[in-house]
């Protein structure tokens, strides 16, 4: 599978590719573009294309990608279920969502204060973000 996304990945994006790898497809490739180009980019690429308006995997309502996913590969882990109200919260600024929301949203934004410039590798943030994403599964998975 090969999906396509805005550059400059943050929470939801990046969990997103996380649940891919994790919960779906392990060899599937993430194409990060700007956010003008995703559609252009999904058609001549064959992907599928996520977090951007009006598409499958994309926010609906108060509902985040990382939901959308959930849903259309019928992922019901109460763990990953969790796992999406946390996401949801720290994605959309509704930090209060959860408990979790407002930390996991500091620590996306630690990470990217940690890039060397302003132009960030979104794989190298997706390896370097994917053990917390782990740490949050196996919490969610304790308390859910």
């Amino acid at each position: 599978m090969k999906f396509v996304t805005r550059a400059h990945a943050r929470v939801d994006r990046i969990a997103c590719a996380w649940l891919v790898h994790r919960f779906i497809d392990p060899t599937a490739e993430f194409l990060y573009v700007p956010a003008a180009d995703v559609m252009r980019v999904a058609e001549r690429e064959n992907a599928i294309p996520f977090d951007v308006p009006n598409v499958e995997l994309g926010h609906r309502d108060e509902l985040c990608s990382f939901d959308a996913f959930l849903e259309k590969y019928k992922l019901e882990d109460p763990a990953l279920r969790s796992m999406a109200a946390i996401i949801r919260g720290a994605d959309t600024n509704v930090l209060d969502l959860t408990p979790e929301s407002a930390g996991l949203h500091a620590i996306a934004d630690g990470f990217h204060a940690l890039q060397p410039s302003r132009f960030i590798n979104d794989h190298a943030m997706l390896r370097a973000e994917s053990p917390l994403y782990d740490a949050l599964y196996e919490y969610c998975k304790t308390t859910a």
